[in-house]
């Protein structure tokens, strides 16, 4: 907030404080307007807009937490710093439940006056911002910015219309790269938890022990290099949304811990005794499906009930063509927009290409193809020439690609990052003869999480024994 834009009333009836404070805030390039009383205060503020008031609370005509309520009638977002040369305890107690900003007693330093204007109005900057952010995310995660006009997705927006004013526990279930975080956001955004927080959780993340503290919190001195006490995700995320992404992947006593807080609605950190109530909505994420690891007694049956109250299944891509045409052109339009390139044109042959491509990275793979399309190629018109080289092949389950195949140098081949991490990848996992557990220490990530980033980028692998 520029200064210069900045209004403030002043308020005393004592003319000398009155004429010093107006003069001192002119000279900060602030815009004043002083008063002499209460009722010449409310007139003023009912004919002029202010950003910002100074209010004495000794007046002769009105007191100066009457005229405190008043104002915040008139104008509830203004902010109000009273001033007193007879301050109690009950006084500021009164005025800052009444909703003044501060309380300072006279007499004041100059210096002090400048510092508790500029902290109100650095408030009041992150509020206007935080409202526009929050405005900007319930816009973004409408239903109608959901691309999709097929005949499954249009039954996934019905169930997210239906389900997204309740706080009913959503299992979402999809190929990696379908949209599941896109979905729970959309029943966030769309729900009377919106103002508060969303929190979105990656079950593979890390290691059980250090996510059983990320999730529920722990208690100081809980373990080795607890020196304080930390809320967890859950509590953080209070009145809001937590999703739970590949929430398959959680290990059995883990689970346990998490179908308590479901039934209770409480949790105990790590390391506490108490329970704490909790007031959130769970969203779960899987890209397997849940039943059959029920089946295989690695998922605790009575935890899937719990989370699947309602069921989503995201399609994957090539079981949606008719929207693949849609979703490109979305993107095209997005990427033009932000590299500031006129948008151009896909050739029907070239269309034809993405429509028939298998798109075993789904969405996210189509989004990235587009972003690498828009950022390498200049030509007005896309043709299949210009994007076959972008398409990659799909992977053979037998082996990774060989690293010869592509270069790692960046400088060879102007890339995108995670275009180059999936090469990084293969190569090592070449290197160490298709071992994932070898991989994934070479890689310094956890075996969990190098099995989703192979997921992702299309290259099938069984499971190894533990």
């Amino acid at each position: 907030m520029s200064e210069g834009l900045v209004s403030i009333l002043v308020v005393d009836d004592d003319q000398v404080a009155r004429d010093l404070l107006a003069e001192v805030l002119r000279r900060e390039g602030y815009r004043v307007h002083a008063a002499d009383g209460g009722t010449a205060a409310l007139e003023c503020a009912q004919r002029t807009p202010v950003d910002l008031a100074l209010l004495d609370i000794r007046m002769p005509d009105l007191d100066g937490v009457e005229v405190l309520r008043r104002l915040k009638q008139l104008r509830p977002e203004l902010d109000v710093i009273m001033l007193t040369a007879f301050g109690t305890i009950e006084t500021a107690i009164e005025a800052l439940r009444a909703g003044a900003y501060d309380y300072l007693s006279k007499p004041f330093r100059m210096e002090e006056i400048k510092l508790a204007i500029r902290r109100a109005l650095e408030q009041r900057r992150l509020l206007a911002e935080n409202r526009a952010l929050r405005q900007e995310l319930q816009e973004r995660y409408t239903l109608e910015n959901i691309v999709g006009r097929s005949q499954q997705m249009v039954a996934v927006y019905k169930t997210v219309a239906r389900v997204a004013p309740t706080d009913a526990t959503v299992l979402i279930e999809g190929e990696t790269g379908t949209g599941k975080e896109l979905i729970a956001r959309a029943i966030h955004y769309n729900s009377r938890r919106a103002a508060r927080p969303f929190l979105a959780i990656d079950c593979t993340a890390l290691p059980e022990p250090l996510f059983e503290s990320e999730l529920f919190g722990h208690e100081r001195g809980a373990f080795t290099g607890a020196h304080l006490t930390k809320k967890g995700l859950l509590e953080e995320a209070s009145g809001g949304t937590i999703l739970l992404d590949e929430v398959g992947e959680l290990g059995l006593p883990l689970q346990a811990k998490l179908l308590r807080v479901l039934q209770e609605q409480a949790l105990r950190r790590v390391g506490g005794s108490e329970p704490l109530k909790v007031d959130v909505r769970v969203i779960a994420a899987s890209n397997r499906d849940l039943a059959s690891r029920v089946a295989a007694g690695t998922f605790r049956e009575d935890l899937y009930y719990r989370l699947n109250v309602i069921h989503i299944r995201i399609p994957p891509l090539r079981d949606r063509r008719d929207d693949i045409p849609l979703l490109a052109r979305h993107f095209l339009h997005h990427y033009a927009e932000q590299q500031q390139k006129e948008l151009p044109v896909l050739a029907d042959e070239a269309l034809a290409l993405l429509v028939g491509y298998p798109w075993p990275g789904n969405v996210r793979e189509l989004q990235h193809v587009i972003e690498r399309l828009l950022t390498l190629s200049a030509d007005r018109v896309i043709s299949p020439g210009t994007l076959a080289g972008l398409l990659r092949a799909r992977v053979p389950s037998s082996a990774p690609e060989p690293a010869s195949a592509e270069p790692l140098d960046p400088l060879s081949e102007l890339v995108p990052l995670e275009e180059l991490k999936r090469r990084y990848i293969l190569r090592v996992l070449e290197a160490t003869g298709g071992n994932k557990l070898q991989a994934a220490s070479v890689l310094g990530i956890h075996r969990r999480t190098l099995y989703r980033l192979l997921d992702r980028y299309g290259v099938k692998v069984e499971d190894e024994p533990e």
